[in-house]
């Protein structure tokens, strides 16, 4: 029994965070872009304890690898895309653009299928052990959420903004499938050898969340994909 128990807890707190995506993508659909948020960063929650939890239980299992996935894409990839899709849904639109405002808002699912995209490359690439090829899908969603969150009442009066958007959907979506690496926040020792970039990201997010505080993760996330970038240059 109490095997059966243990053997289940990793696929129950996964559970749980597929839970907190459903709830996630109600209220961004309700227009409650804040309680969206909070229920992303809930799931992300459950999705860190899940592995943690199959790794000191010794139980993991492939059917725990799909579940995660599968939950994932419900909370880091049609949670966000429908994030995106009320505040593009409320945004003031460019003349140009105005008689496809009802369509527009839609291209936000896009997100929820590259996300999708990115889970199953990421389960088929033993590359990925110690760091990533490609945003992980937590992030991309970190960022949309807390841009939605911070920024979104300033941007949706603005009509320039929603081109900008759209643009930007396009770009994550690549990001999170690109053959880009990026560095993990893993630490195998503590000294700042080997650790620089890791270092220099951690250090530099102290004044960013000082600064732009909720869409200061929106800033964060984009700042990642440029510290990578310039640390594949650099090691060329």
């Amino acid at each position: 029994m109490a095997g059966f128990i243990a053997k289940n807890i990793p696929n129950t707190i996964t559970c749980c965070n597929l839970v907190s995506g459903c709830a996630a993508t109600v209220f961004a659909l309700d227009y409650r872009a804040e309680l969206a948020l909070l229920f992303i960063i809930i799931g992300a929650v459950f999705d860190f304890f899940d592995g943690m939890s199959a790794r000191l239980l010794h139980v993991s299992s492939p059917i725990g690898k799909e579940l995660d996935s599968l939950a994932d894409d419900i909370t880091f990839g049609l949670a966000p895309a429908a994030m995106v899709y009320a505040f593009l849904d409320t945004m003031a639109y460019p003349a140009a653009l105005s008689s496809f405002s009802r369509f527009i808002p839609y291209f936000a699912f896009v997100m929820a299928a590259f996300a999708a995209l990115r889970l199953a490359k990421f389960n088929l690439d033993e590359r990925q052990t110690t760091s990533f090829i490609g945003l992980p899908t937590p992030a991309n969603a970190l960022f949309w959420g807390s841009l939605v969150v911070g920024s979104g009442a300033s941007f949706s009066s603005n009509p320039a903004i929603m081109p900008i958007i759209l643009v930007m959907i396009c770009i994550s979506s690549y990001v999170m499938v690109a053959e880009l690496p990026m560095f993990a926040l893993k630490f195998k020792t503590w000294g700042w050898k080997g650790n620089e970039v890791k270092y220099i990201f951690l250090i530099t997010c102290i004044p960013l969340l000082a600064i732009f505080r909720v869409s200061a993760f929106a800033v964060i996330i984009a700042w990642y994909v440029i510290l990578s970038v310039i640390t594949n240059k650099i090691r060329g």
